[in-house]
């Protein structure tokens, strides 16, 4: 005798994969419908839909499973971000996707106090050399200071700007910039956070909203057309390089994603001037004063006041200020004192 029992037998089941929309799961669902449409031994038939039951409950799950581990603030947050991760990994070499992990996970998609109130997305305390703005906040310790930013895009620059400043984390900046998992285990191995779990957790957040593919989208498309990039340093807070004999102003703004333009404006240059090799280029406009750290400097043999500008990163107009010197008439020796703030 011929058995078929209907799908409506299985209401629950059947409304469960209609609203996921699961291909595998309607595929399954439809096997056990035959197995039980068939003429076969009843034995065989219980097998068989024990079987295929299992598969459905175990696919169904799954999806639930996958909708679960995506979190709607957090793809909102990388979507409003993203393109800003991008460019500091252009600028500082640090994989976007690491950016974007480290901001998801220390400001808990943009909802934490710190950084809704401060824009402050990466924890980032003040320590001894921050004169900005700054909020106190108990995190490990009653009332800490944190740096408070204007924007959130300065609260990503000076993330950028910690990391690669920091002697602890130099080794980072030797690894690939698509080795996500190098970077977050060492980071974690530097001491950034103290979470013993902090590398795991930003590998899996990587991994859950695949942030990877904005280091192959922007890391190897750029290596490959620069293959032997510059090493980029910090000064002033400042992000310079040292320029090479033939590097011009629009293949240093082109590697670095700068107007031409404003790479002879940051660093005071001439039109027609040429690189000779070994100058200081600036990728960011310098600033007017130098940091606590420099209050003033000896002239050497060799100096003149653009090349100490270009040293401490301060702009050559501010450098004649702070000494009350007249650009025009003004001449240094060997041995003067000049102010940086």
């Amino acid at each position: 005798m011929s058995t078929c029992l209907p799908v409506a037998l299985f209401p629950s089941m059947y409304k469960l994969i209609e609203k996921k929309g699961d291909f595998l799961s309607y595929f399954a669902f439809l096997h056990v419908k035959f197995y039980l449409c068939r003429q076969i031994n009843g034995t065989y038939i219980m097998k068989k839909l024990i079987h295929w039951l299992m598969v459905i409950v175990l696919l169904c799950g799954t999806s639930a499973v996958s909708a679960q581990q995506r979190n709607k603030a957090y793809e909102d947050y990388i979507k409003k971000y993203r393109s800003i991760a991008v460019d500091e990994m252009k600028h500082y070499r640090i994989p976007a996707s690491i950016t974007l992990a480290q901001g998801l996970l220390e400001s808990g998609a943009g909802r934490s106090q710190l950084a809704r109130k401060s824009n402050n997305h990466f924890g980032i305390k003040c320590g001894g050399s921050w004169d900005g703005r700054s909020v106190r906040y108990t995190d490990d310790a009653p009332n800490e200071c944190f740096r408070a930013y204007k924007h959130p895009k300065d609260s990503y620059r000076d993330h950028s700007k910690f990391l690669r400043s920091g002697a602890r984390y130099a080794f980072l900046f030797r690894l690939k910039i698509t080795d996500y998992k190098g970077w977050a285990k060492g980071l974690k191995k530097a001491g950034y956070a103290t979470d013993p779990r902090y590398a795991t957790r930003l590998i899996n957040i990587i991994e859950t909203y695949d942030l990877d593919k904005y280091d192959k989208k922007g890391g190897l498309k750029w290596a490959e057309e620069f293959p032997n990039p510059h090493q980029p340093y910090l000064a002033n807070e400042l992000l310079y390089i040292i320029a090479r004999r033939g590097d011009t102003f629009k293949s240093i703004g082109k590697e670095f994603d700068i107007k031409k333009k404003n790479v002879r404006k940051y660093n005071e240059l001439p039109k027609d001037y040429e690189f000779q090799g070994g100058e200081i280029v600036y990728l960011e406009e310098k600033r007017k004063k130098a940091t606590k750290d420099h209050i003033s400097y000896i002239v050497k043999e060799g100096d003149s006041m653009y090349s100490i500008s270009q040293m401490f990163g301060i702009k050559i107009k501010n450098l004649y200020k702070l000494n009350k010197l007249d650009p025009e008439t003004a001449q240094i020796k060997v041995g003067d004192i000049i102010w940086l703030r």
